[in-house]
């Protein structure tokens, strides 16, 4: 297939690790922000190719993985209250919340509803008048333009009874965080190609002047993988710490103005919730006064919710990349793809599936 086989070449790929061992001669510590990315490595066993000592660590960039607990029980409270349909992607429902999934919820007559476009949720509200219609919009910067679109289309519509129940976040902040951290390993960074399509890459250059730490802006596919590490490396190497752009054919330093005029017109910054991390402030995204009448979070009073993490589940280590999947003591026991404790488990981008999914085991000590 065009613009994809290419970029899984086989004999490509062999060069790009030949030129990695002749250009590594130090151990390097690289993180993926993304969880595409961190697919593709484990699945094609990337990061077990790598010259010895370089290793990469797999970062929080799975937006169903950090879309806090929280957010799920209110989404889950919702939804179980008569008169209300909750629309939402098919990857949140089996992700747990403090009790239960939305999968269970709408087994036990909740009208939850899998949509494929934010904006079958408005036309759900549209053909339900008299029934409220929420949609749960979560993900990165990638998600939430098409998100912002619904509630200007919504609100031209005069639509009262659709709703957001919304949890974006944002990643220049996250690696910020990583950094700050004073036992972060993490030497450089693969930033996420779908995320600097929206936004560019202006926000990292700060970044990688501040903490000296190279940030190559990558693809998806096994060739983008490799070509990015190396681009990483090469830098480590020659001590520069500079933002370049591995995935040309999609990326361009200012990115998306149109989609960035449309997220600043409906949201605005505010501090979030990470699942497993915690808050960090600047780091989400909220409805801006002028459509609060849209936020679900407003609309619904389910701001009394005591949520709690499942004691066994170390998603907070998995998504900073302080600790392996193999490393969990539930990870293939408690934990798996059918019956998972965390997000990064069930989630089609999480880290934790990724490892089960390419049959890696636990590690000996646990």
């Amino acid at each position: 297939m065009k613009f994809l086989d290419e970029y899984r070449d086989p004999a490509l790929a062999r060069e790009l690790l030949a030129e990695l061992r002749r250009t590594a001669t130090h151990p390097w510590q690289i993180m993926e922000v993304c969880g595409g990315q961190t697919h593709t490595l484990v699945r094609q066993g990337i990061d077990e190719l790598l010259p010895v000592g370089i290793r990469m660590i797999h970062g929080p960039g799975c937006p169903v993985c950090v879309t806090p607990l929280e957010t799920l029980d209110r989404a889950m409270a919702i939804a179980a209250r008569p008169g209300v349909i909750l629309t939402s992607f098919g990857d949140m429902l089996r992700v747990p919340g403090t009790t239960t999934d939305l999968l269970d919820l709408r087994a036990r007559g909740a009208d939850v509803r899998v949509i494929y476009s934010p904006m079958d949720a408005v036309r759900t509200a549209e053909e339900n008048p008299g029934r409220e219609v929420v949609f749960l919009a979560v993900g990165f910067e990638t998600t939430a333009p098409a998100n912002a679109m619904t509630v200007l289309h919504a609100a031209r519509l005069g639509l009262r009874n659709f709703s957001l129940l919304v949890s974006h976040v944002l990643v220049p902040p996250a690696m910020t965080a990583l950094l700050d951290d004073p036992d972060c390993e993490v030497e450089a960074f693969l930033a996420a190609g779908h995320v600097c399509a929206v936004m560019g890459w202006t926000e990292y250059e700060p970044i990688a002047a501040r903490y000296e730490v190279p940030v190559v802006v990558t693809g998806f596919e096994p060739l983008d993988l490799l070509e990015g590490i190396l681009m990483a490396v090469t830098q480590l190497e020659e001590g520069r710490h500079d933002v370049e752009n591995q995935y040309a054919r999609a990326v361009h330093r200012t990115g998306n103005t149109t989609a960035q005029d449309v997220l600043a017109r409906v949201f605005r910054i505010t501090d979030r919730a990470w699942r497993g991390i915690g808050t960090l402030p600047a780091s989400g995204l909220e409805l801006a006064p002028e459509y609060a009448a849209f936020d679900a979070a407003r609309r619904f009073d389910v701001s009394g919710l005591h949520s709690v993490e499942d004691p066994d589940c170390i998603a907070g280590d998995i998504l900073t990349g302080a600790r392996l999947p193999t490393d969990c003591r539930a990870y293939g026991t408690r934990c798996t793809p059918r019956t998972p404790l965390g997000a990064p488990m069930v989630s089609s981008e999480g880290t934790c599936a990724a490892f089960h999914a390419a049959g890696r085991t636990r590690s000996a000590r646990t």
